[in-house]
């Protein structure tokens, strides 16, 4: 069958920066703009008030700038922690498990483990955290490893195993009351001590230091060479007698890794309790869109993840002060946002050129 084509999409060898920044600003322009259109007709503000309500709740006080900052970290350390399976192609959509599983253990720890010395208990809850987050991240890889099996499947299944996990310690704690509350309570066994006037800052110091690491660690090291290679061509990497293998079994376990430091940092430095809706609040899956447009650079990922919160906590500030506004549309204004920015991807990767109306051979 001849079929007559008028346009042929592309691949670009490599997009000149100028374009890129213009698809991104032009997506950006084009997603305010249908933002403030649906805002105006749910909560019935302009742009310019718009605007005011999301920085107001994104830093206009010290309790809102502290939850930003918290939440961005928090973001982005998930966002690190996928970057080195993504850069391998190994697509790691079980970080909101291995958060879980991380918070988990640290959860466990705390309650069994109370009456041990501060010091032997802060050791405790870091090591189990990171131990089990490993065991979650490292058995889909050692499957896909050793077996083949999808990646994406077998780490999404492994977040319903951490959220059911999570919810029979959370009803066996909280026994006939109605919410479990703040762990240790009384004694404040496990809670991290302050640290610069904010238990939020282990954190924040934490992420500041991967951001860094993980960068080099990518970029300037062998073994991230050997992620790259791998990402590139598995033959390839085997050709060039790199243990594909090993590669990716490790890679994974720096992930989970890392994830689970971000589940122990939450359970001890902010939450002090654990719920399968809360303690990874849905930022496992938040960060694959960071780390995606972040090109895996955790560079970028610092800025696209402050822009992601500064979305959510604006928008959940405007549901405060708009009575026609809920947390459901709030959803709705990230969503668009989120929308045009992964589209304008589009724009920077290929390009559309005339086909001529040739005709072409199908099948």
């Amino acid at each position: 069958m001849r079929k007559r084509t008028f346009i042929h999409v592309a691949k670009r060898e490599a997009a000149p920066l100028p374009l890129q920044v213009a698809a991104r600003a032009a997506a950006l322009g084009i997603a305010l703009l249908c933002v403030t259109v649906f805002v105006f007709f749910t909560a019935k503000i302009g742009g310019g008030t718009m605007l005011f309500y999301m920085w107001e709740g994104a830093f206009g006080n010290s309790i809102y700038l502290r939850d930003t900052v918290f939440y961005t970290a928090k973001l982005l350390c998930i966002a690190v922690a996928l970057a080195p399976a993504f850069k391998m192609r190994f697509w790691n959509c079980g970080a909101e498990g291995q958060v879980l599983a991380g918070g988990l253990a640290t959860a466990i720890a705390m309650v069994y483990g109370g009456s041990l010395p501060a010091p032997v208990l802060y050791l405790l809850m870091l090591i189990s955290a990171i131990l089990l987050a490993v065991i979650f991240a490292v058995l889909p890889a050692f499957f896909k490893a050793h077996m083949g099996v999808n990646e994406t499947l077998f780490t999404l299944m492994m977040n319903y195993i951490a959220i059911k996990l999570v919810d029979y310690f959370y009803n066996r704690w909280k026994g006939q009351a109605s919410s479990l509350g703040k762990l240790n309570k009384a004694s404040k066994a496990g809670y991290l001590p302050e640290l610069f006037g904010s238990e939020n800052s282990w954190l924040l110091l934490a992420v500041v230091i991967l951001t860094v690491v993980v960068y080099f660690y990518l970029s300037r090291t062998k073994q991230g060479y050997e992620i790259a290679v791998v990402g590139e061509s598995e033959r390839t990497a085997e050709y060039a007698g790199i243990n594909v293998r090993r590669v990716i079994v490790r890679t994974m376990a720096i992930s989970g890794a890392i994830c689970g430091l971000c589940g122990f940092m939450t359970v001890a430095g902010h939450d002090h309790s654990i719920a399968s809706a809360t303690t990874a609040g849905g930022y496992g899956f938040t960060a694959i869109i960071v780390a995606w447009l972040g090109k895996f650079n955790t560079g970028y990922m610092v800025l696209i993840s402050l822009f992601v919160i500064f979305l959510e906590r604006g928008t959940a500030h405007i549901a405060d002060k708009c009575s026609g506004f809920d947390a459901s549309a709030s959803k709705i204004v990230i969503g668009i946002m989120l929308l045009f920015l992964i589209g304008s991807e589009f724009f920077v990767n290929y390009r559309i050129k005339n086909g001529g109306g040739k005709h072409k051979e199908v099948a």
